[in-house]
């Protein structure tokens, strides 16, 4: 009997101890992942804070590595915005319009207009008051109605972001929100900071597949949030929170990702730019 407890237990050792290797196995694949030669890197044009025009902005931010940016509806005139452009060789890649249901076309043709090739929209906001089933019904109706047929008159697609509105709380239900859209010019925005709140980025990416187009990059601290609230749950950099990177890595390599990685953090001068570069860099592979 002795005997044959030493044998169970010396093949439940083992057998934890393979489980062990295995998971240790997928954890070094999963950190040397890298997405270089995939990703485009930019930020929202007003994160750099200096003196200057646009021209003088996008020099600095290609001499820190950056590819593009992001810019709100209207927030430089379109004409100084291209000029500043193929003066650099940096590129306005994305309009970010925002919570509202309101207006859509509008960043569409200032999207055009700049020669983006994307508009992020975000459905409203469930609150008291507004409830969930009738913003569900409500947005797939303008959408479908006056959105999503003049993005494609104009060839410019929408892109559904995850944020702190209440609503599509989870992977499965923004999945299916797109696909009952089902449109070639309605697809996904996946922010990675913002979904630490209550999920897991990685396990977001593997779910929304090939629907995401482009990723915001931040991160958040559960620990911060617990101890301090929600908000304060931001004051971390890129790569001291929550997410976990080399997870994140792996899944958008799974899914073939390749495009635009646009950093939405809090911005500052020159060497505040250089320092999210560099946890841009270093989280996504680069």
């Amino acid at each position: 009997m002795e005997q044959l407890m030493e044998r169970r237990d010396f093949l439940k050792m083992a057998a934890m101890a393979a489980g062990t290797a295995a998971l240790s196995g997928v954890s070094c694949a999963a950190e040397n992942v890298s997405l270089k030669g995939r990703i485009k890197k930019a930020v929202g044009l007003g994160m750099l804070k200096m003196s200057g025009g646009p021209a003088e902005k996008l020099k600095v931010l290609k001499e820190l590595g950056f590819d593009g940016v992001e810019v709100g509806p209207g927030e430089v005139d379109p004409e100084v915005l291209n000029k500043a452009a193929e003066e650099t060789g940096m590129k306005a890649h994305g309009v970010v319009h925002g919570w509202s249901l309101d207006d859509i076309p509008k960043s569409i043709d200032y999207a055009c207009a700049i020669g983006a090739d994307s508009v992020l929209i975000v459905p409203g906001k469930v609150e008291d008051g507004v409830f969930y089933d009738e913003l569900y019904a409500r947005s797939q109706k303008i959408y479908r109605e006056t959105a999503i047929p003049y993005a494609a008159e104009k060839k410019m697609p929408l892109l559904v972001e995850n944020v702190w509105n209440n609503f599509l709380l989870s992977p499965l239900e923004m999945a299916r929100y797109v696909d009952e859209l089902d449109s070639p010019w309605l697809a996904a925005y996946f922010d990675v900071g913002n979904i630490l709140r209550y999920g897991w980025s990685e396990q977001w990416i593997r779910v929304l597949g090939k629907r995401i187009k482009k990723i915001h990059i931040k991160d958040y601290s559960k620990k911060i949030m617990e101890e301090k609230g929600l908000r304060p749950g931001f004051d971390v950099n890129i790569g001291e929170g929550s997410a976990n990177w080399g997870a994140v890595r792996q899944e958008l390599a799974a899914i073939d990702f390749n495009g635009w990685a646009t950093a939405e953090v809090g911005g500052g001068g020159k060497e505040r730019l250089a320092q999210i570069s560099k946890e841009m860099d270093t989280v996504l592979g680069l």
